[in-house]
């Protein structure tokens, strides 16, 4: 049994972190928040104690390390995206492995600074990229390197996630803190183009506003328009009023579907690191350095390689 501990205890996706070490047979043993909205805790893992200050926890922490029995092995990272590094370090510092969310980091040169603390420490870093576990994903990973070599996909990825207005007053609405929609909620979807079609050489902008964001992407087996968006005004007029959010991934004129299966992912994600399969920086670079362009590049008018809802707004 392996010794946990849990930094963002209280955000939307730390309930998905609590359940995979349970489920893997693992010990939660001590978690952290600022807000003390936390009593999903007692469904899973009651006995494990909980901190609202970060100099407590750490303590706590540290005094863990005294007896072999109650080291922590894994700190589990939930945070919100700007206090990864700062989080994922610490928890290295433990003498402890980290396993964080997407992001892990907005910039190429943060994961060169996390590799240098995995070097001091002997600690080794694993980034939750659970879209390679999806069996739909898996399975046109294997079509696609089936097809004839110099085969070039045509993509068309739309994604619209409508939120409200408490949004613009959390942390995932400051840039400053989110890196912007494309990365918030692009970066599972950068990541699952590159593991399906190989390296990307071209990222090209059309679009990039607080509430949307839209680009052209070509890698070695693929041609990919896509659009993010997280205002329902972009909703198709068909899904407007009936559902808060439309994914589409056409590939070739065949609909991807993968809207099911996504409930076990973090669970199969943790079995996965806990083999010594999990995916580490090296694997985080390529979305990192995809959403990093993205974030820094000057929009060009759209083209023929440009989404359709982009060419229509710019028409």
């Amino acid at each position: 049994m392996k010794n946990f501990a849990l930094i963002g205890a209280a955000g939307y996706i730390a309930p998905r972190h609590m359940r995979a070490i349970k489920d893997t047979g693992h010990h939660l043993a001590v978690a952290y928040d600022i807000n003390d909205s936390v009593g999903i805790i007692d469904s899973i893992a009651p006995q494990a104690e909980f901190f609202t200050q970060f100099e407590r926890f750490q303590e706590f922490a540290h005094q863990l390390k005294r007896q072999p029995a109650t080291q922590l092995h894994y700190v589990s990272v939930c945070s919100p995206n700007h206090l990864h590094h700062a989080h994922i370090a610490a928890g290295l510092r433990l003498g402890a492995d980290v396993i964080c969310e997407k992001p892990l980091v907005p910039t190429p040169e943060l994961l060169d600074e996390l590799a240098l603390v995995e070097r001091e420490t002997g600690g080794r870093v694993h980034n939750i990229l659970q879209l390679r576990h999806h069996d739909a994903i898996l399975k046109l990973r294997e079509k696609v390197a089936a097809a004839p070599a110099n085969t070039k996909f045509d993509v068309e990825l739309t994604y619209i996630t409508s939120r409200g207005k408490w949004y613009a007053e959390s942390w995932k609405g400051d840039p400053r803190k989110s890196f912007g929609v494309a990365t918030n909620i692009g970066v599972h979807f950068f990541d699952m183009l590159h593991f399906i079609f190989g390296q990307l050489q071209t990222n090209v902008v059309h679009h990039n506003a607080e509430q949307s964001a839209a680009g052209y992407l070509e890698y070695e087996r693929a041609r990919v328009r896509w659009f993010l968006s997280i205002d329902a005004n972009d909703l198709p007029d068909g899904v407007k009023g009936k559902k808060p959010t439309f994914r589409n991934i056409d590939i070739g004129g065949e609909q991807l579907e993968f809207s099911e299966g996504f409930t076990d992912l973090h669970t199969v994600s943790y079995q996965e690191i806990l083999a010594g399969r999990g995916y580490g920086l090296a694997d985080a670079r390529h979305c990192v350095e995809t959403v990093n362009v993205i974030r820094s590049a000057r929009p060009v008018a759209a083209g023929a390689d440009a989404h359709p809802f982009i060419r229509q707004r710019q028409a």
